[in-house]
Parts: C-alpha cells; sequence; structure tokens
C-alpha cells in the first residue's frame, strides 16, 4: 500500500508502533500541564505557559548540535534509550508531585527542562536513525508516517486526557505518559542489523564544524532551516495558546480544550497522510512554501473567528497545513544531508525548528501580556508567516525548485 510502504521494513515499523504509544502519553501530559499552569498561575497564564514551552525547548538550543555529533559516532539506540529512561522517570515525578498536593510551579519548569535535555540527545539520534531503517526511495513516506503517528497521538492524548482530567485527576495522566515509555523502549531494544556508525578520526569540536560548514555552504539547507525556525517561532505560539484562547475567549473549561486540541490533530494526521501518499515529489519546496503561505492565513482567520465550530473547523485546517509544513521541511533536510553527516545536519535543523517554538513562544506570550489580546499576537503572526512564504516564492532562491 503505497500511504504505507515504510511500514513493510520490519525496524521502522516496531520503532513507529512503540513511538505511537509513547506519543500518546506524552500528549496526555501536554494537556494536563498546561491546564495545570492556568489553574495555578491565573490571569499569568499567557506568561508562564509561554515560559514553560521556552524552559522545555531551551536545552534544544544548547545542547542538540552536541547531541548530533555524538549521533554521528555512538550507536544511535544507546541514546534513545537514556532519553527515553530520563523522560519517563520525570513523568512519574510530576505525578508524585502533583499526587502529593507539593507541586510548584519552579518544580514544573525545572522538570521540562531536564526532560528538554533528554531530548535534545534522543531527538538527533531517532531522526538519523530512521533513513537506515527504510530505503531512499521510501524515507519521505517513513517521515510522513512519523508525522502520522505523532498526530495520531495528538488526536487520542487529547481524548484520553480530558477523559482522565474529568475522572481521575491529573495523576492520571502523568502516571500513564510514564508507563507509554515502557513500550518505546522495548521497541529499541527489539531492533536487529542496525548501522552503527564507524569509529570516529576526530574529535567532536571538528565534527561540528564540519556540519555548520556544510550547512553553511548549501543554500537549499539553509533556507530549509530557516523556514523550520520561522513556522516554529510564528506558528506553534496558535497551539501554545489554545488553553488562553479557550478560557478568556470562549470562556469553556478543559473539556473545550481538549476539543480543539483533537481538531488540530485530527487536521495534523489528515495533512500527514496527504503527505504519505505523494512521497518523493520532484517539487516539494514549491509545495511546502505553498503551505506555509496558507497556513498563516489560517492562523488570522482563527484570531478573527468567535463561533467555536468555525474555529474548530479552521483549526483542523490549521493542523493539516502545519503538519504538511514540517513533514515536508524534515523530509528535505534528510534528504539533502550525506550519510556521514545526517546526524549533525539534522541536529542543526532541529536547532532551528525546535529553538524557534520557546523563543516564539515566550515572544509571543510577552506580547500578549502587552496589548492583552492573544488572538491580536497570532493574527500578526500569521500574515507574517504568509508574507515570509511570499517572498520566498517570488524571489526564488532555489528552493522552489527542489
Amino acid at each position: 500500500m503505497r500511504i504505507a510502504v515504510a511500514l513493510t521494513h520490519r525496524n521502522f515499523r516496531l520503532l513507529w508502533l512503540g513511538a505511537l504509544t509513547s506519543s500518546i502519553g506524552t500528549w496526555m501530559q501536554k494537556i494536563a500541564q498546561a491546564w495545570l499552569i492556568v489553574t495555578m498561575t491565573g490571569s499569568a497564564s499567557a506568561f508562564y505557559i509561554g515560559l514553560d514551552s521556552f524552559v522545555g525547548e531551551l536545552p534544544i538550543l544548547l545542547f542538540t548540535l552536541i547531541g548530533g555529533v555524538v549521533a554521528d559516532r555512538r550507536d544511535r539506540r544507546h541514546m534513545m534509550l537514556t532519553s527515553q529512561v530520563t523522560q519517563m522517570t520525570v513523568a512519574f515525578i510530576l505525578a508524585a508531585l502533583v499526587y502529593t498536593e507539593s507541586i510548584q510551579i519552579w518544580m514544573i519548569l525545572g522538570l521540562s527542562f531536564i526532560s528538554g535535555c533528554a531530548q535534545a540527545f534522543g531527538g538527533p539520534a531517532y531522526q538519523s536513525l530512521i533513513p537506515t531503517l527504510v530505503s531512499k526511495d521510501h524515507l519521505p513516506n517513513a517521515i510522513a508516517l512519523n508525522s502520522i503517528q505523532f498526530n495520531l497521538a495528538r488526536v487520542i492524548g487529547p481524548i484520553v486526557a480530558g477523559t482522565a482530567l474529568a475522572t481521575v485527576g491529573m495523576v492520571a495522566c502523568f502516571g500513564l505518559n510514564g508507563i507509554s515509555f515502557l513500550f518505546v523502549i522495548a521497541a529499541i531494544l527489539a531492533l536487529r542489523n542496525i548501522h552503527v556508525p564507524p569509529a570516529a578520526t576526530t574529535n567532536m569540536m571538528e565534527q561540528m564544524k564540519d556540519g555548520l560548514r556544510y550547512v553553511r555552504n548549501s543554500r537549499n539547507l539553509m533556507s530549509v532551516t530557516a523556514l523550520g525556525f520561522i513556522g516554529a517561532f510564528l506558528g506553534l505560539p496558535l497551539l501554545t495558546f489554545l488553553p488562553v484562547i479557550t478560557k478568556d475567549v470562549f470562556q469553556q473549561d478543559v473539556g473545550f480544550y481538549s476539543w480543539l486540541m483533537t481538531c488540530s490533530g485530527a487536521g495534523a494526521v489528515t495533512g500527514a497522510l496527504i503527505v504519505a501518499w505523494i512521497g518523493k515529489h520532484k517539487h516539494i519546496g514549491r509545495m511546502l512554501l505553498v503551505c506555509l503561505g496558507l497556513f498563516g492565513f489560517a492562523m488570522a482567520a482563527f484570531s478573527l473567528s468567535r463561533t467555536p465550530m468555525l474555529s474548530a473547523a479552521i483549526l483542523f485546517i490549521a493542523g493539516a497545513l502545519l503538519v504538511m509544513c514540517f513533514s515536508l521541511t524534515t523530509s528535505l533536510t534528510q534528504l539533502l544531508a550525506p550519510a556521514e553527516l545526517r546526524g549533525r545536519v539534522v541536529s542543526i535543523y532541529m536547532v532551528a525548528f525546535r529553538g524557534g517554538s520557546p523563543l516564539g513562544g515566550l515572544a509571543s506570550g510577552w506580547l500578549v501580556t502587552q496589548v492583552g489580546s492573544a488572538p491580536t499576537v497570532l493574527m500578526v503572526n500569521g500574515l507574517v508567516l504568509a508574507s515570509v512564504a511570499t517572498f520566498f516564492l517570488i524571489r526564488g532562491h532555489g528552493l522552489k525548485d527542489i
């Protein structure tokens, strides 16, 4: 079946199923943690949600380049196992703190930072391992399927989280997330015949410089990396501020927030399925820029809506466009990176993409406190994003011809 051809590879199939289970738990925790912050901080919730996003993603800026170098020097499975165990421990600690009613905002921020550190090393290892699990022709499909599992979790996770929050409380969300990591750990341990990078002959600093030099000298990789950062910086606040919009614009509770997240996740799955069906297309760059522009306009439309059903419909479309953009940028990065530099090239892209999210969340959160309106900030972000995509389409830059 064309839309799921990468799942015919055993190792990729195992890792995909394990990651799906773990991602469901992670999204449960995201929902519960965001709502916990809203209930703890009141009128300052927009700032603290942005701050939590920033603190959780800050290690991506600090350590992912190092993680990329290590991924080109060591067995990537060992890095992934260490990352998963660390994140599992964080989830269980958070559950215990909420259960004992000793949780404080600084503890949430500190645990987010630790989890981010684990992801800074596990992320490059995971992303650079995927191309070794499938053939090159099936790589765009594998990346799209990876987006599908993540966004399927974004549909299932909020539904389960909403049910758990309403019945057994936040502790269950955090505890179930901890348990979910056991599935991806088992999948990693079951992988067979995995390529291990050869022993390095140069030191880590020289290898890091080689990766940075290669990306700097590649105009297309520079463009993809820049668009990854801009898309995350301006676009992801749409999801970050959904709890604020739920409470301040629609005056609704966590059930409505979970429903909005589910609509966004359903759209994201649809977008990922479209990318998976398209596969390796000769105009990926042009498709990326068109999707990015349309996503910017969808953000602006969402900011204007005050009707729940219309907002949900727009969020579905925005979710589809968002995941199409990021699936296409990831595919381009993987396809443009040579095998011996893949860990480092991917880590540079991840610094841009994952770093753009906390910086954008922090900047947009601060702007909300200044202008007093989250929808206004989302409107500005969306229009700027659409302008950037239009600029790249008009000026060319070679990216649209890939």
